[in-house]
């Protein structure tokens, strides 16, 4: 980046309107971005912000927001005859004409990360109008994130040390003293900075982490001490790399060391901490799930397999939905998030809201289809008390009462492929029903070409199956997933169906219910976690130990 900014004669046309904010992204996890820092994205025109950085704060900007790209100025660039150079400040100063709200986002912290103090400077210089949002800074988001507190009850003195331009001096009153050092650097530069350290009064034995990619799923951290960093980071086969340029974070001090990081280490020691757990649902029905999955410390991935489409022949349908508002039916019986959907859409086409369901009896199966209908505005009043199937259901419905009920008539609206098992039910209880067909669900087209390889070369940890269609559409469109992948089954039915296909069921859930699947897919990554521990063994992903050929099941 140029060290220096533009003068403000340069910017003569410049819009007293226009406004910059230096917004801090933090470490890497985008949870960690300030609620300030939320609404200063939300209502930007401009985000300018390196490839890793946009990739935290993007989603929180509004549709429209421009993203011109950035390529900073430096030596290296310089060096390799780069034909379009711009730098971050004059990227700025041309974003903020005419008016407009540009965020200015960077790693970290913009007072302690980077060198955002220059593009202030450039704003002030010409007269632009700008404020800061502070983030949490790389080297106090890293420590905190790999379980090395900075300071504690006795207290310390703490000093932040960039590696790269550190002068002689300061490794000198660093290595003199007992204070907590939190240096930045490279993964190829640690031995290089703990050398550094010794050479100016620093015991070898000194301990010493160094964590890489912090505050993310693939954070890795490596404890040692000043004397034997470089060993211990050849034998675990990180150096030499060509990914040594890659930032680290390195604290020296006792309170580093390796007995309390095995109390401390919260983030890497989630039960499924790294793992790619490939979610085969629908974008919308995946995202729940997604977000419980995360807080295990997996990284999701959603794969469609199945894509919802309106029914061929929509009167049928239609007719349903006027019949709710004319009194026709007692009871709505929805088995899924689909369902609800299906009808409140029709609703809207007709200007309808949930008010339309007053008078009659509303039934949920499922806890995902409860909420869906809860943030419709309708309450339910019946879920299965037990199972949460067509079967579950049947066992709590009433019996139809020509005393109670002046309705005998029940709208069930379903998938193209429902099981009849629940019409028949009702019947059998004396029900007459209107079993409609609210939505088609159709195979959904191929994933990219790179994850169809990862799934059949055992690239994911896990694969969680939530219906039998999940598992036959995505070996469809897919391929069969590698053996040394972990199988997770929401319940006997989508078991044996995987196990049809040849696959090994790891994880049944105790309940036919998405979250009970990833917890029960949890508990299982905590029990291999801590058997490996009780081994002595590394701890490591599924996809880590990859056999050259596939293992084959047959079944009987």
């Amino acid at each position: 980046m140029s060290p220096t900014g533009p003068a403000a004669s340069d910017f003569p046309a410049l819009s007293a309107q226009g406004h910059v904010t230096f917004l801090g992204a933090g470490p890497g996890d985008p949870g960690l971005l300030t609620l300030r820092a939320v609404e200063a994205l939300a209502s930007a025109d401009v985000l300018v912000a390196e490839p890793d950085v946009l990739g935290v704060v993007r989603c929180h900007a509004r549709a429209g927001v421009s993203t011109p790209e950035l390529t900073v100025v430096d030596a290296q660039s310089a060096a390799a005859d780069v034909p379009v150079l711009r730098d971050a400040a004059n990227l700025v100063m041309e974003a903020v004409r005419g008016g407009r709200r540009v965020v200015r986002a960077v790693s970290g912290d913009p007072g302690l990360d980077g060198n955002a103090g220059a593009e202030m400077l450039a704003c002030a210089a010409a007269g632009i109008p700008f404020e800061v949002v502070p983030g949490i800074a790389n080297v106090v988001g890293v420590p905190a994130y790999a379980g090395v507190p900075l300071r504690d009850a006795q207290g310390a003195d703490v000093r932040f040390v960039d590696a790269r331009t550190a002068s002689d001096r300061c490794w000198t009153e660093v290595g003199a003293s007992d204070a907590t050092a939190v240096i930045s650097t490279t993964l190829d530069a640690v031995a290089a900075a703990a050398g550094e350290l010794v050479s100016a009064g620093r015991k070898p034995d000194t301990p010493l982490t160094v964590t890489v990619a912090g505050t993310t799923t693939r954070q890795r951290t490596w404890t040692a001490t000043l004397g034997t960093i470089a060993q211990v980071l050849k034998q675990a086969k990180v150096l030499p790399s060509p990914e040594g340029h890659r930032p680290v974070i390195a604290v020296v001090g006792e309170r580093s060391s390796a007995a309390q990081r095995d109390q401390l280490a919260w983030f890497e020691s989630k039960p499924l901490f790294g793992w790619k757990v490939l979610v085969p649902r629908t974008k919308e029905q995946a995202a729940s799930l997604s977000d419980q999955l995360r807080s295990y410390g997996a990284v999701p991935y959603e794969v469609p397999t199945i894509a919802v489409e309106p029914p061929r022949t929509p009167q049928q349908m239609e007719r349903a939905v006027k019949g709710l508002v004319t009194g026709r039916y007692e009871w709505i019986a929805f088995t899924s998030v689909n369902a609800v959907k299906a009808v409140r859409e029709k609703f809207e086409e007709y200007g309808l809201d949930a008010r339309a369901f007053a008078g009659i009896k509303v039934a949920a199966v499922g806890e995902q289809t409860a909420a869906a209908l809860v943030d419709f505005g309708v309450k339910p009043d019946l879920v299965p008390s037990g199972e949460q199937s067509a079967a579950g259901l049947l066992e709590d419905w009433p019996p139809y009462d020509p005393v109670f009920d002046p309705i005998d008539r029940v709208f069930l609206p379903r998938a193209d492929i429902a099981t009849e098992t629940l019409v028949a039910g009702l019947i059998e209880l004396g029900w007459e029903v209107d079993d409609v067909t609210a939505y088609r669900t159709v195979r959904a087209s191929p994933p990219p070409a790179d994850t169809r390889e990862a799934i059949k070369g055992g690239g994911f940890d896990a694969v969680l199956f939530t219906s039998s269609s999940t598992v036959r559409n995505l070996v469809g469109i897919a391929g069969k997933p590698h053996n040394v992948t972990v199988i997770a089954c929401i319940g006997p039915a989508t078991a044996k169906t995987a196990e049809e296909h040849g696959l090994r069921v790891d994880v049944l859930s105790p309940e036919p219910s998405v979250h009970k699947l990833a917890e029960a897919l949890a508990e299982f990554g905590e029990r291999r976690r801590e058997a490996a521990k009780e081994a002595g063994d590394p701890v490591t992903r599924p996809s880590e130990r990859r056999p050259g050929a596939r293992r084959r099941r047959t079944t009987t």
